[in-house]
Order: structure tokens, then C-alpha cells, then sequence
């Protein structure tokens, strides 16, 4: 089992900046993935963005540019540095991890998720 708590959301003006945290426990974190979705209200969830075990990141194209995914291996947490906030990135965010060769399409396992609003 892995455990997932996120961290660091809040309201922000748009144009302003957060950063997310997303601590996990149970198992040996540099064997996952890492990665986080957002699910605004009233929509599915889709995938924002993650990080490879070896630190390779990848964005859906709406953040490029303005969110940055990165990972401590020592202290067993993953960050999301979003700048330039838009309204539309309000959602309740979800730290997920994969292990190994497994789907982004089922993560193995999934945080709880912290609610980032940004206001107009």
C-alpha cells in the first residue's frame, strides 16, 4: 500500500501562484510514477501532469508553460509549482502514483485531493 496526502491548496488570485505537495508513505517511492489530475466541478478528471522515475516530466498542453512537476526522492514527495493561475484551473487536485510498467489510465493509488480556486 501507498499513502498519499496532499497539501497547499487554497484561493488564489488569477495570475497568482501555489504550490501543491503530495507526501506519500508504505512503500519505496522512487519505484513510482508520480503524477497529478484535477477534477473541476462538475467535469471528469484529467491528468495534469506527471514525473517518471527518473524525473522525466510531461504536461497536458494547458498547463505547459506554467506548472512545474518535480520530485524528492529523499523526502518521499512530489511538487506541483503552478504560476500564472487561471480561473479555469480551479479544481480539486489528486496526487496518483504508478508502479513500474503499470497504466496512467488506472493509477495504482490516489491521494485524497486539496481544492485550489482561483479567482478572477
Amino acid at each position: 500500500q501507498v499513502q498519499l496526502v496532499e497539501s497547499g491548496g487554497g484561493l488564489v488570485q488569477a495570475g497568482g501562484s501555489l504550490r501543491l505537495s503530495c507526501a506519500a508513505s508504505g512503500r519505496t517511492f522512487s519505484d513510482y510514477a508520480m503524477g497529478w489530475f484535477r477534477q473541476a466541478p462538475g467535469k471528469e478528471r484529467k491528468f495534469a501532469a506527471r514525473i517518471s522515475v527518473y524525473g522525466s516530466p510531461y504536461y497536458t498542453d494547458s498547463v505547459k508553460g506554467r506548472f512545474t512537476i518535480s520530485r524528492d526522492n529523499t523526502n518521499n514527495t512530489v511538487y506541483l509549482q503552478m504560476n500564472s493561475l487561471k480561473p479555469e484551473d480551479t479544481a480539486v487536485y489528486y496526487c496518483a502514483a504508478v508502479h513500474g510498467g503499470g497504466s496512467w489510465s488506472i493509477p495504482d493509488y490516489w491521494g485524497q485531493g486539496t481544492q485550489v480556486t482561483v479567482s478572477s
